[in-house]
């Protein structure tokens, strides 16, 4: 039998406590809350969260989670709760949620959730909203358009669905359910490694690991929640435990500084460091620390010999495909954060899954221009604390990069990146959310102005015909 752990099981007294005095609602039933009600018969499924104790950045607070379809009752779930992001979380009213389904004992338990394979791991994600005029995604398809179109092109990306969300009793808009990146046959599907698997082919794989800030580290564990409006030096707050350092700088120079420096020192935009996500920082052993160390090393020293050989380190399509994703969305956080790699037992690196596209599609972040690639980011910004890696310039330059993209490029135009495809699904998401007017209801939620939402909607289409058009002949001519 499973030991619960002193804070899971406070959590579940708490829980229980809080559940015992909620009204019992049966599947099927229609006692809806009041925001789920009166809406069309396409409306989108209504998330009802009821918390025991006020949600935390760390640790998740229990409750339950409600799942009301058509007015009806269609899943109920206990679950803990928790504030998610960095950055996002400082610049945003509207937070964003990470959750996972418990048992009635608090122990993890992975369930199907809106028709997504089931996990325990699930994200509630919302768009960065500071009242009056702090938008940055007013069509709320910058994360699932980019996911969907990663993933029409053969590759995992979190699915999703969008909902409406209330919590303890105060409506909260639109949100995406959706997967969180991880290990799992469903999502990210590597072998399992375990802190035993420490020689031969265990020691292989499978690793998860990103190119990221600290924050997500639980470097704030324990800090009041007002803690984390200006925690700033957490981001980069990089140490040997969670994470490790490329042995060159983003000009391709060995570096000579020492790594784990104060956060934001004067040196830091030469850096690139990896975080490790699986094994986490907890059970990651030194042996495969070790190791994924230096198959890193290993890649960046043949990409440095511009022989060639760095092909046999790496999956060199999942880099064109992360490449051609991040290009076409103009995801300005690409390559440098939030940037996942994978690599499995006896496998090469892969790069990708792609992942938080908040700031794309050169809407309200423009420090690149359209008329260039973002993986040339470092011409335009000098100094920023998180630069993009040497790794882009030997690429755009690398015969076998260019050849395998322009053949990719070409397959990919003719069937899920032809720009009539991509406009479908435009047009299949901003159907639904306009006819459960959920967009009304959540402008005036979070601004109170009226948002001319088919012009926001329209000028994505034109952004990615552009950015089509110009990828296109610039890839054509590489």
């Amino acid at each position: 039998m499973m030991t619960l752990k002193p804070v899971k099981f406070l959590i579940l007294i708490l829980s229980l406590s809080l559940l015992s005095c909620a009204s019992e609602l049966k599947l099927g039933s229609s006692d809806a809350p009041e925001g789920a009600l009166n809406r069309s018969s396409d409306l989108l499924p209504y998330v009802q969260v009821l918390t025991d104790a006020p949600i935390l950045n760390e640790p998740k607070v229990g409750g339950e989670m409600r799942i009301f379809e058509r007015n009806e009752l269609t899943h109920s779930q206990t679950m803990g709760i928790e504030y998610r992001g960095s950055t996002s979380y400082r610049l945003s009213d509207k937070k964003s949620f990470g959750v996972e389904t418990w048992d009635e004992g608090a122990n993890d338990l992975s369930v199907e959730l809106l028709g997504m394979p089931a996990e325990e791991d699930w994200i509630l994600m919302g768009q960065v909203f500071r009242a009056p005029n702090t938008l940055f995604d007013t069509t709320f398809l910058f994360h699932r358009l980019g996911y969907e179109l990663f993933r029409s092109m053969g590759n995992y990306a979190a699915r999703s669905r969008f909902v409406e969300l209330e919590i303890n009793g105060e409506y909260l808009g639109i949100y995406l359910l959706m997967e969180k990146l991880k290990r799992d046959e469903n999502r990210i599907n590597i072998q399992s490694i375990t802190e035993a698997d420490n020689t031969g082919d265990a020691l292989t794989g499978g690793y998860i690991f990103k190119i990221d800030k600290t924050s997500g580290s639980e470097v704030g564990t324990g800090q009041p929640l007002s803690y984390f409006d200006n925690n700033w030096a957490d981001d980069a707050r990089y140490t040997e435990t969670v994470s490790f350092r490329s042995d060159f700088s983003i000009f391709g120079e060995e570096l000579q500084e020492a790594p784990f420096g104060e956060p934001y020192h004067a040196n830091q935009y030469l850096e690139t460091y990896f975080v490790y996500e699986y094994p986490d920082y907890k059970l990651i052993t030194p042996e495969q620390k070790s190791y994924l160390q230096n198959e890193i090393g290993q890649f960046e020293r043949a990409l440095l010999a511009r022989d060639g050989s760095y092909t046999s380190f790496i999956d060199l399509q999942s880099f064109v495909d992360y490449f051609i994703l991040n290009e076409l969305t103009m995801n300005e956080d690409a390559y440098r954060l939030s940037t996942f790699l994978y690599k499995d037992r006896n496998g090469p690196i892969h790069l990708g899954p792609v992942w938080d596209l908040n700031i794309g599609y050169h809407r309200k972040w423009n420090r690149v221009p359209e008329s260039d690639w973002i993986a040339n980011y470092n011409d335009y910004v000098s100094e920023d604390a998180w630069m993009v890696p040497f790794w882009w310039d030997i690429l755009l330059e690398d015969e076998a990069f260019k050849n395998l993209l322009k053949s990719r490029w070409q397959t990919l135009r003719s069937g899920p990146l032809q720009i009539s495809t991509i406009e479908s699904k435009i047009d299949a998401d901003v159907k639904t959310l306009k006819d459960s007017g959920a967009i009304e209801r959540n402008f005036e939620r979070w601004t109170g102005i009226e948002v001319d939402y088919d012009a926001e909607i329209s000028a994505l289409k034109d952004y990615l015909n552009r950015r089509i058009n110009w990828m296109d002949q610039k890839i054509t001519q590489m």
